[in-house]
């Protein structure tokens, strides 16, 4: 999932065109040489409430399952993206067989995160 600015739309759909037509497989996966992993779609466009309540929420997430994305690409073309309002993008990252979410948010042009790995002497890693 990505937050960002609603006037940096446009940078999404940038990104979500290349996630479906470019977005390199990570290196595990049994083609590493293909292209396109997903698409993202807005959860919080006009006409689209899939939260609870009465009220639209004030601000724009987009979301997409994508399939054998490999992470760091997409985090390095986020960073790389234009955006009007840098300091506003968040993004939700789950990778395959984990059971959480890692926040990432831009700082001064790197990535900062916020919700920590999990312990490398943990028995089960996925259950963080």
């Amino acid at each position: 999932m990505i937050q960002t600015d609603m006037a940096d739309r446009g940078n999404v759909e940038s990104l979500s065109a290349w996630l479906e037509r470019e977005a390199p497989w990570r290196a595990d996966a049994c083609n590493s040489q293909a292209r396109g992993v997903g698409t993202l779609r807005t959860l919080t466009g006009p006409g689209v409430n899939h939260w609870g309540g009465w009220k639209n929420p004030e601000c724009e997430v987009w979301a997409g399952a994508l399939n054998h994305a490999d992470l760091d690409a997409l985090l390095d073309r986020i960073r790389a993206t234009p955006w009007r309002y840098p300091q506003r993008v968040q993004v939700f990252l789950m990778d395959q067989e984990e059971s959480y979410f890692r926040l990432y948010m831009l700082r001064d042009g790197a990535w900062s995160q916020y919700a920590p790995p999990p312990p490398p002497d943990a028995e089960d890693q996925h259950a963080w």
